[in-house]
Order: C-alpha cells, then sequence, then structure tokens
C-alpha cells in the first residue's frame, strides 16, 4: 500500500532565526541575512550566519567533539519534532527514521585542526565526518530504525526528504525526520569558494544586496548556513492523532545530468521536474510557484529557466518564481532542506516570498518573477522546490495543499 506523505512539523536554525513563521516573514518582507565576514581575507566576503546558542541544547560537556554543523541539526530536528506534536514514547524508535543531507561535514573540526599547531583533538575526525549530524540526531531523538546520510552537494537535504517520503509512503517507517544541516563558513572553505569564481562580488556597504538571481547584473551567490528538518507521517496517522498537516508531499523527481561534474544541464533538470509531476498526478499548470535552485551564477539561472520553459511550454508564465538564496545564502547541503520548508510555508500560508534584488530581468531568464508586495497568491495548490547540484545530481520536491490532495 503506498501512504499520503504529510508533513506535520517545521525546525529550523536559520539566518534568519530559529522560527519559521518569523523566517517566512523575513522573507516575504525581503530582508537580507547576508552581511560581510572575515575582512582580513584577500579579497572581500560575505556569509549568511547564523546566530546560535549551544547552550540551549547542549551542556558543557556534551559539546565535546559536536561540530557546529551536528549542534544545528541537532537543534532544528528537536524543534521539528515539538512542533509536530510527537513526543518520547509517541511511537516505536524501530519505526522512526533519521533522513539527513550534509555536503561537506564538519568544516570547523577540520579548520581548527589544520590551524593547530600540530595540536588536532583526538575527536576531529567523529565531528567533521558527515553523517555526525544524522547520528547526534538519532541519539537526540532516540531513533532506531534507519538513519542516513545523503551527500550529493546542493541537493543533499532535497534529496534526503525524498528518500525519506519514499520510505514512509511504503511503511517502512511510521515518522521521518527528514532534512539537513550545513555549517561551512569558516576562512579555508570561503577561501576555496573564491578560487572558483562562483561567489558574488560587492563593494563596500552592499553585501545585502549582492545576490540577485535571474538579474542581469548578477555574478554568483554567497554561503549561508543552518539546518531545516520536516516531520513526515501517513496521512491516515497524521488524522488519526489529530495532527496539524502543513502540505503534502506528493511527488519527487531525481535524476543525473551525467554530462559535467560542474556545470548544469537544461534536460536533466527537467527530467527531474517531469519526475515530480508525474508521480503527483499533475500538469505543469497546475503548480503555481517554484522555489527556485537560483544560484545567481551567470550560467545557472539560465539553464534552470531553460529547464523550466522545457517542461512548462506554453504555461510558462502562468508559474510564479522566486530564489530566497538572495536572502538566506545558499547553505549547499542544507538549502534543499531550508528551501523545502519555505515552500511547504509558501503553500501552507499561500504567499510567496519575492525574488529580492532583481532591479533588471537578463532576457536569458524570462521568467514570471515574484516581485516584492506582490506576494499573494489566493489560490496557490501546489507548488515545487528545486535543487540542483554540482556532480550533476537533481532534486525536485512536489508539495500540495492537504485539501488539494
Amino acid at each position: 500500500m503506498n501512504h499520503e506523505v504529510a508533513v506535520t512539523g517545521l525546525g529550523v536554525v536559520a539566518p534568519h532565526g530559529d522560527s519559521p513563521g518569523a523566517l517566512f516573514q523575513a522573507l516575504l518582507q525581503g530582508r537580507s541575512a547576508i552581511q560581510p565576514v572575515y575582512p582580513e581575507l584577500p579579497k572581500p566576503a560575505a556569509a549568511a550566519t547564523v546566530a546560535f546558542d549551544e547552550t540551549r541544547w547542549f551542556t558543557k560537556l556534551q559539546l565535546a567533539g559536536v561540530d557546529r554543523v551536528s549542534q544545528l541539526a541537532v537543534a532544528a530536528a528537536d524543534m521539528a519534532m515539538r512542533d509536530a506534536g510527537i513526543a518520547a514514547g509517541d511511537a516505536d524508535p524501530e519505526r522512526i527514521g533519521v533522513f539527513a543531507g550534509c555536503g561537506m561535514g564538519g568544516a570547523a573540526a577540520l579548520e581548527a585542526a589544520y590551524r593547530g599547531n600540530g595540536r588536532v583533538s583526538p575527536l576531529t575526525i567523529p565531528a567533521f565526518m558527515p553523517n555526525a549530524p544524522a547520528a547526534h540526531v538519532a541519539m537526540r531523538q532516540g531513533v532506531q530504525g534507519p538513519v542516513l546520510t545523503y551527500s550529493v552537494a546542493c541537493a543533499s537535504s532535497s534529496a534526503a526528504i525524498a528518500e525519506a517520503a519514499k520510505a514512509v509512503q511504503r511503511g517502512e517507517v511510521d515518522i521521518a525526520i527528514a532534512g539537513g544541516s550545513e555549517a561551512l563558513i569558516v576562512p579555508g572553505v570561503v577561501l576555496a569558494w573564491q578560487a572558483m569564481q562562483t561567489l558574488a562580488t560587492f563593494q563596500p556597504g552592499e553585501a545585502a544586496g549582492a545576490v540577485r538571481p535571474f538579474a542581469a547584473d548578477r555574478s554568483g551567490f554567497v554561503l549561508g548556513e543552518g539546518a531545516a528538518f520536516l516531520i513526515l507521517e501517513s496521512a491516515e496517522r497524521a488524522r488519526a492523532r489529530g495532527a496539524r498537516s502543513y502540505a503534502t508531499l506528493a511527488g519527487w523527481g531525481l535524476s543525473s545530468d551525467a554530462t559535467h561534474l560542474t556545470k548544469p544541464d537544461a534536460p536533466g533538470q527537467a527530467r527531474a521536474l517531469r519526475a515530480a509531476l508525474r508521480q503527483a498526478g499533475l500538469q505543469p499548470r497546475d503548480v503555481g510557484y517554484c522555489n527556485a535552485h537560483g544560484t545567481a551564477t551567470r550560467i545557472g539561472d539560465v539553464v534552470e529557466r531553460n529547464a523550466l520553459a522545457d517542461v512548462w511550454g506554453d504555461d510558462l508564465g502562468a508559474l510564479r518564481v522566486s530564489s530566497t538564496k538572495a536572502l538566506h545564502g545558499h547553505l549547499l547541503g542544507a538549502a534543499g532542506a531550508l528551501e523545502a520548508l519555505i515552500t511547504v510555508l509558501a503553500v501552507h500560508e499561500r504567499q510567496l516570498p519575492p525574488n529580492a534584488h532583481c532591479a533588471e530581468i537578463d532576457p536569458a531568464c524570462s521568467l514570471n518573477l515574484v516581485q516584492p508586495g506582490d506576494t499573494a497568491a489566493p489560490s496557490l495548490e501546489a507548488a515545487v522546490s528545486n535543487s540542483f547540484a554540482f556532480g550533476g545530481t537533481n532534486s525536485v520536491l512536489l508539495f500540495r495543499r492537504p485539501d488539494a490532495s
């Protein structure tokens, strides 16, 4: 039996705070969390960082060997479980799973090891391994079912949510804690991304508006950090326990470009979009909003636009599009989870975050971008969240209103 998959809990630790509602309102208002970092670096750098008090979640003793990436994951997953109204003992621990995405693991632990003048913590390895966040979430929540980590760059946590949905749909787990975390704002990682020439350039005092998805003058993205988790369970189980359902995860599509390690491919992205629509049993015209991958790179935005145009065809003008990376940065392995959470709220609230900082759209990116101040979507029934990664992995999640399922 295939179960309908409901989203019953949301938890987030993001550059705009740890309240999903406050985060969503900040995005609707176009408030950027991007600011300058590391003035000592040779070139100007900016990032979207999290104000996080780890003592809310860990004692000093517990923090030994727990990298920031795992701290953020534990907090976001815990808040998601609380939001879903699930307490210890409410479900068989063997019937709960953790499905987490993480692109690069514990960067702070590695940075400390490299800069330690020969003194390296014996806990460096368990701190930086990419599956540490999922393991810490499992220990905190007492999860004894599948605990899995997906590491496919920018699609990591979107793919994790898709795999979690499959497990719920098939009845393999009763509850899936699905999402991801990333904490890469350290000098060495910023330097590496600068060397790749994918990060946005900006003038002094203009960091907040440096990321301009689909704009004629776009120059790249900035890094962000954070964690986001969704609680997935069958719609039948949610109804039986009287839980609120934010949305239904009705479709997902995974594909590979199989063409180039870093250059995106429109046909590959289109395959993932079509797969999500097919599974949901929807036509492109049924989907009113796309939270775009939208990294504001010269090549990436055009390729994504072309993929959407290929799938939507004559209905492209009716699809409203925005990339929220302009405001919260690119969370890499956690991007898919944060943007999925934002898409769930867009469907739930029937409000769309604007595509910020786009004064003039690139003609090659012609899309119906959500404009600041024009965020209402009173008839929205379904939306997609795109995550397209280095390595060629594409992941698309399709959410519907529960009453539209």
